[in-house]
C-alpha cells in the first residue's frame, strides 16, 4: 500500500532531515493536520502522541515519487528507529486520517507516532508543544 507520509518535525520543508531524505524524491508536499494528537519535545526532534480530543498537529502530507517509495519507506523507518514488533522502537508507523488544508479532505497517510513506552513517559513528564506546530516551538 503506497500511502503519503505525514511529517511534523525534522522532515518538514526547511528542517534538517527534509533535504537529506525527501528532496527530489517527492511528487507533492502540502500542508495537513493530524487530529487527536499532541506534539511533545524530544531531544532535537518531536514526538506525536495520540490523545483523543486533545489537540491537532500541523505538518505536511508528502507523496513520494512511485520509483522512490519503497526505498524511502525503508529509510524513514530506519530514521525513526521503527522496527515492526520490536518493543525498543522509538516510534510506530501507523495509518491515520490526515486532513489536507487545501480542500479539507481526510486522506489516509503513514504517521510515525511515539511508541507505547515512549508515549507513556511523555504523558507522565514530557513537555507538550503548544499549538502542535514544531516550527512555532519556543
Amino acid at each position: 500500500m503506497t500511502l503519503p507520509f505525514f511529517v511534523y518535525g525534522t522532515l518538514r520543508p526547511g528542517e534538517v532531515n527534509h533535504d537529506l531524505f525527501l528532496r527530489g524524491r517527492t511528487r507533492s508536499e502540502e500542508p495537513g493536520r493530524l487530529a487527536d494528537a499532541v506534539l511533545y519535545e524530544g531531544p532535537g526532534y518531536p514526538y506525536a502522541v495520540e490523545e483523543p480530543g486533545a489537540g491537532v498537529i500541523g505538518g505536511e502530507l508528502v507523496a513520494a515519487l512511485p520509483e522512490a517509495y519503497e526505498g524511502l519507506l525503508a529509510e524513514l523507518d530506519r530514521l525513526e528507529e521503527y522496527v515492526p514488533g520490536d518493543p525498543r522502537s522509538l516510534y510506530v508507523r501507523v495509518e491515520r486520517q490526515v486532513v489536507r488544508e487545501a480542500d479539507g479532505a481526510a486522506v489516509p497517510a503513514w504517521v510515525y507516532l511515539a511508541a507505547p513506552a515512549v508515549a507513556a513517559r511523555l504523558r507522565a513528564r514530557g513537555r507538550a508543544i503548544a499549538g502542535g506546530d514544531w516550527r512555532a516551538r519556543v
